[in-house]
């Protein structure tokens, strides 16, 4: 039986992090206080694409701080692509802990389409 579900992201796990950042060929994600245009913020700081200042996640609050000056200094695209990754990549570490098999297909609208295998049948 096929099920399709929707994840509403919170970014609490810091090894889905990591591997979002490797799978979208980003730097490491590095912890510690990082700066932010007129604040900072502390968590796990990522890097994106053009971005002038990290997207920090803390996971405790499940919160992400940023400032991109409305599009200015990065695009919302980067961070949707980072979001969407750590969703992919969550789901990806919480199956294999649980003895799943997991495929995942790229669709052409961007969304990404994961196959959870469980006890032989998909």
């Amino acid at each position: 039986m096929s099920h399709v579900v929707q994840i509403q992201t919170e970014i609490r796990d810091p090894m889905a992090i990591q591997a979002a950042c490797g799978r979208l060929s980003l730097p490491e994600p590095t912890f510690g206080e990082a700066k932010l245009f007129s604040t900072s913020a502390v968590g796990w700081a990522v890097r994106l694409p053009d971005w002038r200042y990290p997207v920090v996640c803390d996971v405790t609050t499940a919160k992400i701080a940023f400032d991109n000056f409305g599009g200015r200094w990065g695009d919302q695209k980067q961070l949707d692509l980072f979001l969407q990754g750590y969703a992919v990549s969550k789901a990806q570490i919480e199956a294999r802990r649980h003895g799943h098999t997991v495929t995942e297909q790229s669709l052409s609208d961007g969304s990404i389409k994961l196959t959870i295998q469980v006890g032989g049948t998909a």
